[in-house]
C-alpha cells in the first residue's frame, strides 16, 4: 500500500460525492461556508461506454471537484432526467451525500470482489483521466454507494492538480475548467 500524490492511500477513500440540485449553487456554499477551493467544473459528462445497471446509459451530468485537505469532494447534478446512478440515488433518497471514492490499482478484482460479496455492479464508465470507475451498491450496508476510481496514468496529473490549486487557495478564480 503506498499514497497517491494528494496524500490518501492508493487502496482507500480518496473521495466523498454529493449530488446536488444546482451544481453552481452547491460551489458557492461550499466556498462560502467552508472555504473548499478553488472548484474545477465539467459542464458535461457523460463517460466513456457508459452502463447503467447493464443498459447503455445516456445520462448527462455536471460534476465539479475541488479538495478538503486531502480528501477530494465531488459535486454532481444531473442535466437531464435520463434513468442513472444519481437520479435513483435522488428518488430513494434525496439531494446530498451519494458516494465515497476508492482508490483501486486492481480494479477488475476489485469490481468482482465487491459482486462477489453481493454489491450489483451499478454504473460503468471511462472517466476523462483514462481509467475507469465503477459504482458497487453498497446502501444495504452502508449510507451511499462505493465508486471504484481506477488508478492509472491520468489519474495522478488531474487529481494532483486540483490538490495542489487548493494548497492556499486565497480564494481568487473560485471556479475553473475541469480540463
Amino acid at each position: 500500500m503506498g499514497l497517491v500524490g494528494f496524500g490518501q492511500p492508493d487502496d482507500g477513500v480518496i473521495q466523498m460525492c454529493y449530488v446536488v440540485p444546482d451544481i453552481r449553487a452547491a460551489m458557492n456554499i461550499w466556498i462560502d461556508k467552508l472555504k473548499v477551493g478553488p472548484w474545477f467544473l465539467l459542464d458535461h459528462f457523460t463517460g466513456t461506454d457508459p452502463k447503467y445497471r447493464g443498459r447503455d446509459s445516456t445520462a448527462d451530468v455536471s460534476l465539479a471537484m475541488s479538495f478538503a485537505g486531502h480528501m477530494n469532494i465531488e459535486l454532481i447534478q444531473p442535466n437531464d432526467d435520463a434513468p442513472s446512478v444519481y437520479r435513483e440515488w435522488i428518488e430513494r433518497r434525496g439531494y446530498g451525500f451519494h458516494h465515497w471514492g476508492r482508490a483501486t490499482s486492481n480494479f477488475d478484482r476489485d469490481v468482482e470482489k465487491y459482486r462477489a460479496a453481493g454489491h450489483d455492479l451499478v454504473f460503468l464508465a471511462g472517466v476523462p483521466s483514462g481509467g475507469h470507475v465503477a459504482y458497487m451498491d453498497t446502501t444495504a450496508l452502508l449510507p451511499g454507494y462505493v465508486e471504484l476510481i481506477e488508478l492509472g496514468s491520468g489519474f495522478e496529473p488531474v487529481f494532483s492538480k486540483f490538490y495542489r490549486a487548493s494548497i492556499g487557495w486565497d480564494g481568487t478564480d473560485p471556479v475553473r475548467s475541469f480540463i
